[in-house]
């Protein structure tokens, strides 16, 4: 479902919950990943030879206006595969936490 800037004017202003959404983005596992092998070295450097790999990745929270999870699920989705992950060479996985009082 995409938006576009008109529809997303009127969509915006007919909804009162915001939810949580916690989106976790890593690379995916066929994709190298240096900055985690750096910090995989680093920590062995440290004495840390237990460690037998690292994966870096990125956390964001992103507060989102939406009557429905379903709405703030598919607005989740969109966003992580437009802007918040490169489809190409990464993953995406979220969480939705319900607003207080919510549906």
């Amino acid at each position: 479902m995409k938006h576009t800037a008109k529809s997303f004017a009127a969509w915006k202003g007919a909804h009162d919950l915001l939810w949580k959404a916690k989106v976790e983005v890593t690379l995916k596992k066929e994709v190298r990943d240096p900055q985690g092998l750096a910090v995989e070295k680093s920590l062995k450097t440290l004495g840390y030879e237990m460690v037998q790999r690292v994966r870096v990745g990125k956390y964001m929270e992103v507060f989102i206006e939406a009557d429905s999870r379903k709405k703030a699920s598919l607005l989740v989705e969109e966003m992580s595969e437009r802007l918040l992950s490169n489809p190409v060479i990464e993953d995406y996985s979220y969480t939705l936490q319900e607003p207080e009082g919510g549906k």
